[in-house]
């Protein structure tokens, strides 16, 4: 990639044994969406995500009963958690005392300042870090009489940071969530330009999922491309695994993480003679399920899948290896040279078996 991205210096932050800001890798967070409570499938969903390479998640904590189930949560995962608590401060204080790695509070609900003193006292004695919230969503009154939505999120903001800086407390970390891209994209641009603190990208009510996925790369994508963000979720209409797969796919395209390889894969045209989806479906099914190959030993592949033999090889001559199908043969390349032909139904697993010969 001739293009470099210069990423912005920011403090560091430790979550559990994640730590983010400083010259750490932008980790990818995602968040539980059934109750706290289902402690089995919580559990069950939380390693899961872990092992497809999520490496932050977030719980929410609306009442007694969650809170008091974290612990438990705690003892059975790997990933660091993020408490998410909004309206009551006693959970935060009752989420931190179970051993959660960080917790997010809004101040747009969760504003009183002998409240976030107490708050700001637990989190200190423990050690863990803050993420300070804020949301379009939930905006108080007395910033809403702001010109704009943005101005109000802004003022927001800096007024809950002032007031953990006065408190001397400045392990915290920053999100400033909107449905607008716009707003969200010039918001970021200006806490960065004011603030050394990590940020944590995302949009918030995104919409359908796909409309989620687009909102989630023009803004997130467009922030990284100047430095900007530390930490990252999709929010989407979705499962978890799409959050994190579609994180994930956002990192890789701008060349700043790889997680497993990269695809080149032709739309398809009147020349296809084949189901090419399903020949890729095939392939990351046999891949992960008895390749015994370390995805992670592919981190810095292209691998392509061509629909025609016409131009396949020559149009993929940047991946190191690749298939290009024609009837019920296809073309095994590398590096746009050909290096056999094969049957259709072979095609599959003499691509895994020259994998390890790349």
């Amino acid at each position: 990639m001739d293009f470099k991205i210069k990423r912005k210096k920011t403090k560091e932050v430790k979550i559990g044994k994640v730590i983010i800001g400083g010259n750490h890798p932008i980790a990818v967070q995602s968040m539980i969406k059934i109750p706290t409570t289902k402690i089995e499938d919580v559990v069950a969903q939380i390693n899961d995500l872990e092992r497809l390479g999520c490496e932050i998640i977030r719980l929410a904590v609306k009442n007694d009963r969650d809170a008091e189930v974290l612990a438990v949560i705690k003892k059975r995962v790997r990933l660091p958690l993020v408490a998410d608590i909004h309206f009551h401060y006693k959970l935060a204080l009752k989420a931190i005392e179970a051993g959660v790695d960080k917790i997010r509070i809004n101040p747009g609900n969760i504003f009183q300042k002998d409240q976030l003193k107490q708050i700001i006292s637990l989190a200190r004695e423990k050690n863990i870090p803050i993420r300070i919230g804020v949301n379009s969503g939930s905006l108080r009154p007395c910033y809403l009489k702001q010109k704009t939505i943005q101005q109000a999120l802004f003022l927001q903001t800096k007024d809950a940071v002032s007031f953990f800086e006065e408190e001397g407390f400045n392990n915290i970390v920053i999100s400033v969530k909107s449905s607008s891209i716009f707003d969200m994209i010039q918001l970021y641009q200006k806490l960065s330009q004011i603030y050394q603190y990590p940020l944590h990208l995302g949009v918030t009510a995104t919409g359908l999922f796909y409309d989620g996925i687009v909102k989630s790369s023009i803004a997130i994508g467009s922030l990284l491309m100047k430095g900007i963000g530390d930490t990252i979720r999709v929010s989407l209409l979705g499962q978890p695994r799409d959050e994190v797969i579609c994180a994930q796919n956002i990192l890789s395209a701008l060349g700043i993480r790889n997680f497993g390889p990269r695809y080149i894969c032709c739309p398809t045209c009147g020349r296809c003679q084949i189901d090419l989806k399903s020949k890729v479906d095939e392939f990351q099914r046999k891949l992960t399920n008895g390749s015994k190959i370390n995805l992670k030993d592919l981190d810095r592949y292209t691998i392509a899948f061509m629909g025609c033999m016409v131009n396949g090889p020559g149009e993929a001559k940047q991946a190191d290896i690749g298939l290009a199908f024609g009837g019920s043969k296809a073309i095994l390349f590398k590096k746009g040279r050909i290096k056999k032909i094969v049957t259709q139904s072979q095609s599959v697993d003499y691509l895994i078996k020259n994998l390890k010969e790349v």
